[in-house]
């Protein structure tokens, strides 16, 4: 295949059969796309990866057959992270990188490059030219089962890091699929719920994250999603597929569905879902029919076609068959990005880092330790290269004057669970540190599921209660999708949230324990109290196949701050061992007006002890705004390394939008506010500096008049007060004092303004007069 320009592309369509098309529109199998030699076309071959390549050989290398297709994709899905290796045949080891949940904590663009690179590399070893990822669904709630391939509440985040990978991947010769296109938030049912949104939260949400990887990254493919988007599937939703992605935002690549998503083939395609994946025999055959009987128009069709050419030119231009994947470097990779993302929770009198002089005894306790959870559950399973265990990797930093112990803790298989408890307090008891590693409850969990509970697996809230009521320096290690409740946080003394770290995470769990890493992520989620704090609680997970995201744009943080609860840990906490201050904010604009940018400077020193890295984060907090807002939102961040002593200015830049919010009843992104805080801070509860700024409203056309639009709205016009006095004066032969009077008493009304009027002057003035002037005030604004 060498045609790789429009012309040439459109002459290949050109010779295709209905067949043909049919064929290059579906899959073939469960991983490539239909190879037609009688054209010189070959297929290309994908497969999932969001934070590893998982190659199943009994899937890939087996043949093209779709017999058992569907078993094998069941199989898939439904497999639990720690028979990655057993429950779908052989699958090529891999590198087994930090999950999205983690990831997303490291705010670190440069990383998720070199992240992206590392997953292009493995893909061009195993001859993969698309990998299915990343997946940058917002984690509107911590119960989602799929939250832990995702990597923030926030758009900026999600689309920043979703870019970085993006690139890295695509700079080194493999596409990338960036899913799932959209609001897949909820794995009950997720194939026939519909999330229901309102348009200004789906612009300001759970698009924006995609409208921003997309202007940033230019991913090879989107996939649309398995959900239904306000009651049309979004595999056959053209407002999503074609108004917004290809006609607003101008995106030129390929849609792939997600694996079997579609139920109505024809009204996919003419959506905007170009590629059926996998192979379904029946959804093809009702392609071709709808092709042969002209049911979809030619250019669409044709359209799709060459968007998949296309696709299929760019991979195998950029294939580089036996590419070597240096997987032993990508675990050094592996174990930086955990390090650097871990979120230091609580450091209580700097009971972190350990000292292995002044701690000689540590006890470490929880199979967590010597059987690690580095990641979820589902399609997204990488079998891993190789594992650091965390228990291994803290021996190997302690030296050989600590006295380590382990203790596994499963009251699960333990009749009595008080013993259990009793037994490690008698073992705690003599010990200088203890080190529980606790995960949440396994009951529901991974795709396929929702969590019904932010509870620790049983006996571990219990333990850690008891231990630290003992009087023991505890320190809780955290595996977990996302957050869990803590009803023992403020007894214990330091609290490590690890999420699933990948195969590296036991040595980057090790360096940030003895202290030879920094910490220095920091939160993309909030973190509540309970559960019932969770924003649209009250509304999850739907009724009648209607899942109503009723918090609108108040997501996350947003929702915390306008409710003024305080949750455990807000967007954007992590602590470090050593300090920061924030010096000399300033701003180059005294006023924002439409269509401008700024930028923001500041000074971050480190005043602390050692070097570490504090992630800047940059807030916009609008003053008396047309609509309601958010109280803040974050529009930028910075990670910035500093030496101890050492101080370094950074520039953070605001765009036009970063100001805006989305007017439904304009339809348009419009600047509407009376001022502006912004806000430079380490958290989105711990804000370091502000200025302000005023803000130049866009003006408006003003809303039609008419005798019924009620007083409040007639007097808004500048000109109304003037024209209906002198109106009035005209036509009862008032003195102006007399018509003010009367305007006055029909401004209080909350009824239309004729209907009020005549109560004060009765039929004596038509409402076809009172129409006429308003009519002429109407045009002054035309």
């Amino acid at each position: 295949m060498v045609q790789d320009t429009h012309d040439d592309m459109t002459l290949l369509v050109d010779q295709m059969t209905a067949a043909e098309k049919a064929d290059l529109l579906s899959g073939q199998g469960l991983w490539k796309t239909a190879a037609i030699e009688r054209l010189g076309i070959p297929s290309i071959l994908m497969t999932d990866g969001a934070y590893g390549v998982r190659y199943s050989t009994t899937q890939i290398n087996a043949g093209d057959s779709d017999d058992n297709s569907l078993q094998g994709f069941l199989a898939l899905v439904n497999q639990q992270a720690d028979e990655a290796g057993t429950m779908f045949g052989t699958t090529r080891p891999a590198t087994c990188f930090p999950n999205g949940n983690l990831l997303g904590c490291s705010w670190d663009i440069d990383l998720a490059y070199r992240m992206g690179a590392a997953l292009a590399a493995e893909c061009q070893n195993f001859g993969v030219h698309l990998l299915l990822g990343p997946g940058i669904n917002t984690r509107r709630t911590p119960l989602a089962g799929r939250a832990y391939e995702y990597y923030s509440e926030d758009p900026i985040i999600n689309g920043d890091l979703a870019a970085a990978l993006i690139c890295g991947m695509q700079d080194n010769g493999v596409g990338a699929s960036l899913k799932h296109f959209a609001c897949n938030n909820s794995e009950i049912e997720r194939t026939t719920t519909s999330s229901d949104v309102d348009e200004r939260a789906l612009r300001e949400i759970y698009l924006a994250g995609f409208e921003r990887a997309i202007e940033k990254g230019r991913p090879w493919t989107v996939m649309s999603a398995y959900n239904p988007v306000n009651g049309i599937h979004a595999t056959q939703n053209a407002w999503l597929l074609t108004t917004v992605l290809r006609e607003q935002w101008g995106y030129d690549g390929l849609v792939v569905s997600d694996w079997h998503a579609i139920r109505d083939r024809p009204a996919s395609l003419t959506a905007g879902t170009d590629l059926d994946m996998p192979e379904s025999k029946p959804r093809k055959a009702q392609l071709l029919t709808a092709i042969e009987g002209g049911g979809i128009d030619r250019e669409t069709i044709d359209a799709s076609c060459r968007r998949v050419l296309d696709l299929v030119q760019r991979c195998k231009a950029n294939e580089k068959p036996g590419t070597p994947a240096d997987l032993e470097d990508h675990h050094v990779l592996s174990r930086q990005i955990a390090a650097e993302s871990i979120v230091l929770l609580r450091n209580e009198n700097a009971a972190l880092p350990l000292d292995a002089s002044a701690s000689p005894r540590i006890l470490v306790v929880g199979n967590g330790a010597v059987a690690p959870v580095i990641q979820g559950s589902g399609s997204a399973t990488t079998n891993p290269y190789r594992v650091d265990i965390p228990f291994e990797q803290i021996c190997k930093r302690a030296g050989e004057h600590c006295t380590i112990r382990h203790m596994p803790f499963d009251v699960e298989t333990t009749a009595d669970a008080a013993s259990a408890i009793n037994t490690v307090l008698h073992a705690a008891a003599d010990c200088d540190v203890v080190l529980v590693f606790t995960e949440n409850e396994k009951s529901r969990n991974g795709e396929g599921n929702d969590r019904d509970t932010l509870k620790l697996v049983k006996g571990h809230d219990d333990l850690i209660g008891a231990l630290a009521a003992a009087g023991r320096r505890v320190v809780v290690v955290l595996s977990m999708p996302d957050t869990v409740e803590m009803p023992w946080l403020h007894k214990v003394d330091a609290v490590l949230a690890c999420f699933f770290p990948g195969q590296g995470g036991g040595e980057a769990i090790a360096r940030v324990l003895f202290g030879d890493q920094n910490p220095c992520g920091k939160l993309s989620t909030s973190m509540p109290v309970r559960i019932e704090d969770i924003p649209g609680w009250h509304t999850y997970p739907g009724e009648h196949d209607h899942h109503i995201y009723s918090e609108g744009v108040f997501v996350g943080y947003r929702y915390y701050d306008l409710k003024a609860i305080a949750p455990a840990f807000p967007f954007g906490h992590g602590l470090s061992y050593t300090d920061f201050s924030y010096e000399n904010l300033s701003i180059n604009r005294e006023t924002i007006a439409p269509g401008e940018s700024c930028t923001v400077t500041v000074t971050i020193r480190n005043t602390g002890k050692i070097a570490g890295k504090e992630i800047v984060q940059l807030y916009v907090r609008p003053v008396r705004p047309g609509l309601k807002r958010p109280i803040r939102e974050l529009k930028a961040f910075s990670k910035v390394h500093l030496e101890r002593g050492e101080a370094k200015t950074i520039d953070l830049l605001l765009h036009p939008r970063d100001f805006q919010h989305f007017d439904v009843s304009r339809s348009n992104w419009v600047l509407d506010a009376e001022a502006f805080i912004i806000e430079v801070a380490s958290s989105s509860r711990d804000i370091r500096q502000s200025r302000n700024v005023a803000c130049e409203r866009q003006v408006f056309p003003l809303k039609k008049l008419s005798t019924r639009s009620s007083p409040s709205l007639i007097f808004s016009h500048p000109q109304a007060e003037n024209a209906l006095k002198s109106f009035l004066v005209a036509k009862l032969l008032l003195s102006k004092e007399e018509a003010v009077a009367i305007l006055d008493q029909v401004r209080k009304s909350f009824l239309g303004f004729y209907d009020t009027l005549s109560w004060y002057v009765g039929d004596s003035v038509p409402e076809a007069e009172i129409a006429a002037v308003l009519d002429e005030l109407n045009q002054t604004e035309e």
